[in-house]
């Protein structure tokens, strides 16, 4: 079989009814390569007058990697950059030791209805470099490369593929496609990464001839070519890398491979020791349920 695994996710309350389908982490697969969370969120309608903002909150451990298919959010962080995320583009935070970042609609878009609909995923930090300076990039949408793979198009977002390489760098191989599948054609994915997986965002897909259902996460078997179908054109999220280098804990924000960082973390945002992001005081608390590391 060419599907070893199928997670099809649980949904998530982030407040202010900001619902999310969570796919990773699972209590069956931590990680498809780098990736330890997965979230699919919408397309929602914002209405005028929700709070879908996520007030700052701290990261360590990790680097979050924001994508849009509609819509828009502003980033902020205690690094002071300030960015409009719109769709298409690939937008990285490297959290390292330490940042503080919020996730807010743009001021623009207040007051009016849009819809939102993206992902948003973490990749684990290599152990060497789980405590690196923390960091933003932006890359475009028109800096992302385009190809044509038959009568398909794919994006390679993060990674290389089909003979194209992404500007976004990463700390570990990574592999990150965003693919509109043709209607009734046949799109051959090869081995690209130790570990891989598929992501059919608005359509069922075959999958060497095994039906996978729309939102659901596939891994596929490693080291073989495998041929997509649809029968309406579909998009396909793809995503994998190296294999984690060890296990990690994950809590609340926070993705360590020692427990006592986690601990450490937490201490810190308990008791606000912390960078602020410019111009916005408002915070999540730490959770009432604590992390003991035990």
């Amino acid at each position: 079989m060419s599907v070893v695994l199928r997670l099809t996710g649980h949904d998530k309350d982030l407040g202010g009814g900001f619902v999310v389908r969570r796919l990773l982490p699972s209590a069956r697969r931590q990680a498809v390569g780098p990736f330890l969370f997965f979230d699919h969120f919408g397309p929602v309608s914002v209405e005028p007058g929700a709070s879908h903002d996520v007030r700052p909150h701290p990261h360590i451990g990790l680097a979050t990697v924001t994508y849009l298919f509609e819509g828009a959010i502003m980033h902020r962080d205690s690094l002071g950059f300030s960015q409009r995320i719109e769709p298409g583009a690939i937008n990285w935070m490297t959290s390292g030791k330490g940042i503080v970042h919020s996730e807010r609609a743009p001021d623009d878009l207040r007051g009016t209805r849009y819809v939102n609909h993206g992902l948003q995923l973490w990749a684990a930090l290599p152990q060497a470099s789980e405590e690196v300076p923390p960091a933003f990039i932006h890359t475009p949408a028109a800096a992302i490369p385009v190809i044509k793979v038959g009568e398909s198009d794919v994006r390679v977002l993060i990674g290389e593929a089909f003979g194209q390489a992404s500007p976004v760098r990463t700390f570990s191989k990574t592999i990150y496609l965003d693919v509109m599948v043709a209607a009734g054609r046949r799109l051959e994915l090869p081995p690209l990464a130790e570990e891989l997986a598929v992501y059919p965002v608005d359509g069922d897909v075959l999958v060497d001839g095994e039906p996978v259902a729309a939102r659901t996460l596939a891994l596929l078997m490693p080291g073989q070519t495998t041929v997509m179908q649809c029968s309406a054109r579909t998009r396909l999220m793809v995503i994998g890398g190296d294999a984690l280098d060890a296990p990690r804990y994950i809590w609340w924000n926070f993705v360590s491979s020692r427990k006592e960082r986690i601990v450490q973390a937490s201490d810190a945002w308990l008791t606000q020791t912390r960078d602020e992001v410019p111009g916005d005081a408002e915070f999540i608390p730490l959770p009432e349920r604590r992390f003991f590391g035990g």
